[in-house]
């Protein structure tokens, strides 16, 4: 791992302990609620793995947190640089995730940038109940699958939608695509 890395799955390793510690948890119970194995969550534990943001993602829905609260550093100021933070990348590198800022004390809404590969597709799953998503397209177009249905969008254009539903985004053109996620969590 270069030293960019090695300090990120230091902090996601911290983050997901605490969180653990604060509940009472055993890593076989956060195995158990997260579909991650103990041996996976004992390496993020201790930075030494740098989990993939699918990863990522069945921690937190098992956790039933936002996934900034894994990503992000705790500051009191934050200025969110594109490429300068946290960044996390889809197991098929089609969609890179940006955690714009922490959602402090297991906050009820987060913010990312994200950005789709030219003709890829990126399929989170369905998040935990109460998860609405809005996505705005700032450049490029955008294809949403939610469960069989599709919704193309123009760039400024934006959906809201439960996100407890399975989901996809398709990127049908031949540039990337710039996106801006606000993801509510209700049942925060």
């Amino acid at each position: 791992m270069d030293r960019d890395a090695e300090k990120f799955a230091k902090q996601v390793g911290e983050a997901l302990r605490k969180i653990r510690q604060e509940r009472g948890m055993s890593l076989q119970g956060l195995a158990d609620i997260t579909d991650v194995s103990k041996l996976t969550l004992g390496n993020i534990e201790r930075g030494e793995a740098n989990p993939s943001l699918a990863v990522i993602w069945k921690i937190a829905n098992g956790l039933s947190i936002p996934i900034s609260v894994l990503l992000n550093e705790h500051q009191e100021v934050i200025v969110s640089r594109k490429n300068k933070g946290n960044k996390i990348v889809s197991a098929n590198q089609a969609c890179s995730l940006e955690p714009m800022f922490d959602a402090s004390h297991y906050g009820s809404i987060e913010i990312h940038r994200a950005f789709l590969e030219p003709n890829s597709e990126y399929s989170p799953g369905a998040h935990q109940l109460g998860v609405v998503e809005y996505v705005t397209v700032m450049s490029g177009e955008l294809k949403v699958k939610i469960q069989d249905d599709y919704y193309h969008l123009s760039e400024f254009d934006s959906i809201k939608f439960n996100a407890d539903r399975e989901h996809s985004y398709i990127n049908p053109s031949s540039s990337i695509t710039v996106l801006h996620f606000v993801m509510s969590y209700n049942n925060a």
